[in-house]
């Protein structure tokens, strides 16, 4: 009986917040949050179809970006649906299981793209350390054995969260306090003990993020090692020129990161206004400026750009 009531009273839906405070705004608010989709999923886009059709890039380095731009598009589209919803029908609700789809796809690109970040981080060292046999060391073999190492990672790690979370009962608050499903927000309205959840979300970050934070860390204290010991100034210049668009990359996505998970363990008394803010930062500024900075170091995209407004251009006058 007890059984019963308790699958009676469980919440069939979640019900997602926008930005609180700026509600009678989201009219005029959508218009700049459909334009930042349509750059995430265009940039991205680009970054792929070049390095695709490119024969030049199709070397580690692009191969790698190629990786990190499918990632940014997976994160782009786990969250649109439930942000143009918000902000362009006024449409608050996600079912349970829903929620925790999203939640996983969210999770997992998010793995995905921190794997990948340590992948990029490790070309440059043997880019700079050994770049005569950069060639026979990172194989095309070699970098499709790494993708497939970062994928199985990430669907592996983040696969059993859906499962804790459904398993904890849930029939007071059903109100989120983002737009879309994160682990944290979810588990919070639980009405049982999530220490099991919180070990486990614990042990999941350190063994994605964590380690990939300070592998990402030793990978650069060894480029700087290796280029301090070049003997000219412009050789040094020259090759620490070839990791600024990765540590634009890094610093992209681990500040708004490590902002979001600062806020969600010691940040209960700040505004809703700046928890939303974090989280809408985490998931939309990566997939937005990537493909602006590697767009502004890489020439072939620049080009490919180019020729795609200028075809544009002449097909709409023809």
């Amino acid at each position: 009986m007890a059984d019963h009531n308790h699958s009676q009273s469980q919440h069939l839906y979640f019900i997602l917040t926008g930005i609180p405070g700026l509600e009678q705004k989201y009219y005029w608010m959508a218009f700049p949050l459909g334009a930042i989709y349509v750059i995430a999923l265009f940039g991205n886009g680009v970054i792929i179809s070049t390095i695709k059709s490119e024969s030049s890039l199709h070397i580690p380095m692009y191969y790698f970006l190629c990786m990190l731009a499918f990632a940014d598009m997976g994160l782009t589209l786990c969250t649109l649906p439930s942000m143009l919803g918000i902000f362009w029908f006024n449409y608050k609700f996600i079912t349970f299981d829903g929620c925790l789809v999203q939640m996983y796809f969210i999770h997992t690109f998010s793995a995905i793209e921190s794997g990948v970040l340590v992948a990029m981080a490790i070309d440059r060292v043997i880019a700079i350390w050994s770049p005569l046999r950069y060639g026979t060391i990172l194989t095309n073999g070699v970098v499709c054995k790494i993708g497939m190492l970062i994928l199985s990672r990430a669907v592996c790690v983040v696969f059993p969260v859906p499962f804790l979370i459904k398993r904890l009962p849930f029939y007071r608050s059903n109100i989120l306090s983002h737009s879309f499903c994160l682990h944290q927000d979810v588990m919070r309205l639980a009405c049982a003990s999530t220490r099991v959840n919180s070990l486990y979300g614990l042990i999941a970050v350190i063994f994605t993020k964590g380690s990939d934070s300070l592998s990402i860390l030793i990978s650069y204290v060894f480029i700087l090692r290796t280029v301090m010991a070049i003997a000219s100034g412009e050789g040094r210049l020259k090759a620490l020129n070839t990791c600024v668009s990765h540590i634009c990359a890094v610093l992209i996505f681990y500040v708004p990161l490590i902002g979001v998970s600062v806020i969600h363990r010691f940040g209960k008394h700040l505004s809703p206004l700046t928890h939303a803010l974090m989280a809408n930062a985490y998931l939309l500024v990566p997939p937005v400026l990537n493909p602006i900075v590697y767009t502004v170091k890489t020439k072939e995209i620049r080009k490919k750009i180019i020729q795609i407004f200028i075809r544009t251009k002449i097909t709409t006058e023809g």
